[in-house]
């Protein structure tokens, strides 16, 4: 089938972490014969940095962050079979969203895909005229970047057809066990940008226990830090390329996963970073979310702290040996269960179901 999807990026990963989301997930689909043109705005400098030229299995397309170019990409909608919108674009959302409604040919699957759901619940809750309230009754399908239960009773409530959680997954020929680089070595280290709603607990679960253990090295990557007051033992890379994720996972004797304040208080929401770190062998801490024995078992695959006291605790105790195998036992685990090809025909599964259901 055709596939239309107007999203943030699939070329870059600048201020963009669903980037490798999109690529595990439309990968796959490209292999069980689906035709993909995906639609990006060149907004945020994100061309300025990317990640991967276009790939062979899609058609890429990047067009100016301008009114009369997002309609030009939409007029394509007619011609395809499936059309999504994913949210947070970051530019003409509520256009893109509408377009897509009011352009999809008769027949055609229309989907909002939410990678960002907990976030955007809050916002229909709070606004009547949200555009993804508005566009609900018109959509055959929503698919979220995670949530369980509770996002999906929430869709079902706001009158959402179908709602299913997609979630996060490894692709094991991008993210794997690699060898150390001396630019990341550190005791703990934390990929993740700035963001309003992930700063808090940023400041909780990783500089709190930079400075309760001033003889550890702690290390941040991730765009928009470089402003903030941090332990003198904690240093800042700035921007961390795909590329070089698997060394940035490997070299550190843990990573830390730290979940934003939505993601946190809704559970069920895996970051990418935790399947990258997991592909990759490390050894992964991660704040408490609910829902996380579905991905990781804790204590064995994957330390689990309630506060930057027990990160601090975790890391006193932690040895090279046992990082090393909670880092065996977690790649085991996700490969076994967590790949983008699980994913990719999940999706592909719900895809034809939908379009035989509207066919009839």
């Amino acid at each position: 089938m055709k596939i239309a999807f107007y999203g943030s990026s699939l070329l870059s990963s600048y201020w963009n972490g669903a980037a490798t989301y999109y690529r595990g997930i439309l990968g796959e689909l490209a292999k069980r014969g689906h035709e993909i043109t995906f639609y990006e705005p060149d907004a945020f400098d994100r061309q300025k940095h990317r990640d991967i030229d276009p790939p062979d299995w899609c058609r890429s397309v990047v067009y100016p962050a301008t009114e009369d170019a997002m309609r030009t990409v939409l007029s394509e909608a007619a011609a395809a079979d499936i059309v999504v919108k994913a949210n947070g674009v970051g530019v003409f959302d509520r256009e893109l969203l509408e377009g897509v409604v009011a352009g999809a040919r008769p027949g055609a699957l229309k989907i909002f895909w939410d990678v960002d759901a907990a976030a955007t619940l809050d916002e229909m809750r709070g606004d009547e005229a949200h555009p993804v309230r508005q566009a609900l009754p018109h959509l055959d399908m929503v698919l979220t970047y995670g949530g369980g239960p509770p996002v999906v009773n929430a869709y079902r409530g706001f009158g959402a057809r179908l709602c299913e959680p997609v979630y996060n997954a490894l692709d094991p020929s991008t993210h794997h066990p690699a060898p150390s680089d001396p630019r990341f070595t550190s005791d703990l280290a934390f990929l993740g940008n700035r963001l309003p709603d992930r700063e808090a607990r940023v400041e909780e679960f990783f500089l709190r226990p930079a400075a309760g253990l001033p003889d550890r090295q702690f290390l941040i990557g991730g765009n928009g830090w470089e402003s903030k007051d941090m332990p003198a033992n904690v240093r800042h890379l700035g921007h961390v390329y795909t590329h070089e994720h698997n060394a940035f996972n490997c070299t550190p004797l843990a990573v830390l996963n730290v979940a934003r304040d939505s993601m946190a208080n809704v559970g069920f929401s895996p970051a990418t970073r935790v399947f990258e770190a997991a592909g990759a062998g490390a050894c992964l801490i991660t704040d408490a979310w609910e829902g996380i024995e579905q991905f990781l078992a804790p204590d064995t695959e994957v330390l689990v702290a309630r506060d930057g006291q027990d990160v601090a605790d975790h890391l006193a105790a932690l040895t090279p040996e046992r990082a090393a195998e909670i880092g065996r036992a977690a790649l085991a685990r996700v490969k076994a269960e967590h790949t983008y090809a699980l994913r990719g025909e999940q999706v592909d599964a719900l895809l034809r179901a939908q379009a035989r259901g509207v066919a009839a």
